[in-house]
Parts: C-alpha cells; structure tokens; sequence
C-alpha cells in the first residue's frame, strides 16, 4: 500500500493542479479575519488595509472573507459528490478606534458555504481552556464593560450534495477496512471536544512562528479517520507547517496541500519525513487504548460478541471485524514537495490466534500514563 503527499506553494484561490470532483475530504484552517497576526495576509488588498486603517471593522471584516470566499468556490469545485469539508475556525475580537467588538468569523464562513450549495453537517466545538491570570477582557472585576472570554473554535461540516455511495464490492471491503473503534466512535462524533490542547509553535523562526497558526495533529487526524477511507485524497488549501498532510500519511490517505508561504517548505518536509514515527505511535496508542478498553470491559462481565479477524482481538460491533490500520514504514521523496508513504499491513494471524490485553498502565514519575508495559 502506498499513498502521495504533495505539496504545492501556490493561492488556493485558483487550484489549477487539482480536477474537479477528484477530491474525497477537505480538511483546513484559514487565517482568522481580523485576528491581528493574519493583517499581513489579507491587507495585500489595499482596500482591506484601508478600512483597518479608518477603523471600519465591518467593511474590513467583509473585504477578507470575500477573499476567503474564492477558496470555498474552489472546494466545491474539486470534492466529489458526497465529499466532507472540515474548516476549523474560531471567532475574533478587536478594539478598533476605541470600540470593542466580536467578528463572527463561523456564521460567516457557515453562510458562505450555504450559498455555495453545501449541506451543513452537526458541528464540533473544540473547547480551549484557559487558566491565565490575564484571561479577562474589558473592565476585569467591574460590571457593564467585562467581556466574556472566547475558549473555543468551530470545527464546521459540511457535505456537497448527499451522502457519498460505495458501489464496487472492492469499495465496500475498504470501506469496512477503514472503520474505527466503537469507543473511538463515541468520543470522536461528540459535539464538544474538551480533551485536545492547542499547539504550541514549536519552530524555530520566531518571525516564522508568528504566522503559523497551527491546529493539533490528533485534530487532523481524527477527522481525516471520521470522514475518509484509506486511499482518499485530502485537500487542506491553507496547509501552513503540514499538519493535514501529517495526518493524511499517518493515516493511509493522500494529501495535497496549498501553501502561498514558501517559508514553511522545510517544516512541511519535516514532518513528512517524520510521518513514519508520527503514523506507527499513533496507532500503537490506538490499539493499545482499545485492549485496554475491552479488557475493563471483560473485567465488568459485559459480553463482546464479536472478534475483529484481522487482529483476532474482541470488538462491539459487527462493523469493527474487519478495520485494519496500516502502519507507515518508509518515507521517500519522489520529487519536489512530494512524497510517497509505503505502508505495513497487518500480519494474517492463525486461526484461532487472538492479540493479549496488556495490563493497566502504569505512571511514571511526571504521572503520565507508560503506553507499552516492558516485559522481562
């Protein structure tokens, strides 16, 4: 099994490399209309730049979304019928000429991709805790000028037409190989996601850094598991460090990837060339949190009926017994920005073989749970 991850440095606004209706999932996050750090981006249109300047924050609200608004046509040119988009999103909030206001950057992204044609899908809320001191925004302890504060972002779904069809008995087989775990199921289709931390930037350049803006890989890489198969291609049209295209190779799904910034080409490659540690540690972890789940199970008398026949281990439910998750084993760089994952595939087991529940873990001395129990 192998996969492409390829990357190209040019404006999502026009996806000229990419067919129409070639693409399975979008996974994205834009920069943030009237987020300060993002000015440099949208501000290349003077009339943006100028209604910052007049302190129109409506008027320079609507000038970069508009801008935002091409990509979105350019998605809906490219997913095929039934294809997901994923746009992870927050709202902002700016003093303009001495007049504090919210930016509603979800509502308009949501209503953009209505009139496109999109169906919208229940949305996630990714909560975003926060402890600092300085959290407070306005006239801190004092009635009438407090604000509350923003913890969260949007992850929003939506869907081109109805739902995607899987005809060909070899598109079904995938289908099923590429299911995910019962438990994983009910954590992952939660409308709130409280247990992913944002990512820390963790890049050298401090100018480089400044502009990055990246989500977490276990974001991406639950969405990509939630609504593609194995051997999909994921667009992401702000591609920013790569971490879609870390999540698309971890995953056994292609990645193509728009970047206007050629400076995150070398972070990009990085964490390709890395995808080989990042994909093997991710599914360990997964494989180990499902032994461990059935074995709390069994241990409470609840019964498991069914036995997933790749790894002989038990499962809930009929639509786990036959997922698999290939493991990436090499990286190789076919040409410039592209790369292709070769995979491990699971080994056949005996008949009658089924995989050991490992014992609970324990901590170590930070009070992490160890993921791998080593036996002498």
């Amino acid at each position: 099994m192998q996969t492409e991850q390829h990357v190209i440095f040019a404006d999502s606004a026009k996806m000229s490399d990419i067919d129409p209706e070639t693409i399975h999932l979008v996974v994205t996050s834009p920069p943030y209309p009237m987020i300060e750090m993002w000015d440099e981006i949208f501000c290349h249109r003077l009339t943006t730049a100028k209604a910052l300047k007049q302190g129109d924050g409506r008027r320079a609200f609507e000038l970069m979304h508009a801008q935002l608004d091409k990509v979105w046509r350019e998605m809906w040119r490219v997913l095929v019928p039934g294809g997901i988009a994923c746009i992870n999103i927050g709202d902002a909030t700016r003093t303009l000429k001495d007049e504090f206001s919210l930016y509603p950057n979800h509502s308009r992204v949501l209503n953009a991709m209505l009139g496109l044609g999109f169906s919208n899908l229940p949305n996630i809320l990714w909560r975003k805790q926060t402890n600092a001191p300085n959290k407070f925004m306005g006239s801190g302890m004092m009635p009438n000028g407090a604000y509350v504060t923003l913890e969260h972002e949007y992850v929003l779904v939506f869907r081109k037409g109805g739902k995607r069809l899987f005809k060909t008995i070899e598109e079904k087989n995938n289908r099923r190989q590429s299911a995910y775990f019962w438990e994983e199921r009910n954590q992952w289709f939660s409308d709130v996601w409280m247990d992913l931390k944002g990512t820390r930037q963790k890049i050298g350049d401090k100018e480089l850094r400044q502009r990055s803006g990246a989500f977490p890989l276990e974001l991406a890489y639950r969405l990509v598991n939630m609504f593609s198969v194995m051997g999909d291609t994921v667009l992401d049209p702000f591609m920013g460090t790569g971490t879609t295209l870390a999540a698309t190779a971890a995953s056994g799904r292609n990645g193509v990837g728009y970047e206007l910034d050629a400076a995150f080409a070398k972070l990009i490659g990085e964490n390709c060339w890395q995808s080989v540690a990042t994909g093997t540690r991710r599914i360990a972890e997964r494989l180990d949190a499902h032994l461990r789940f059935v074995g709390d199970r069994q241990e409470t008398g609840k019964p498991i009926k069914h036995t997933n026949t790749v790894y002989g281990f038990p499962v809930i439910t009929r639509q786990e017994t036959e997922m698999m998750l290939p493991t990436p084993a090499t990286v190789h760089e076919t040409g410039k920005n592209c790369w292709q994952i070769d995979y491990d595939l699971p080994k056949p087991l005996s008949p009658g073989q089924a995989a050991p529940i490992p014992k609970k873990p324990k901590r170590n001395a930070n009070g992490q749970m160890s993921l791998f129990e080593t036996k002498g």
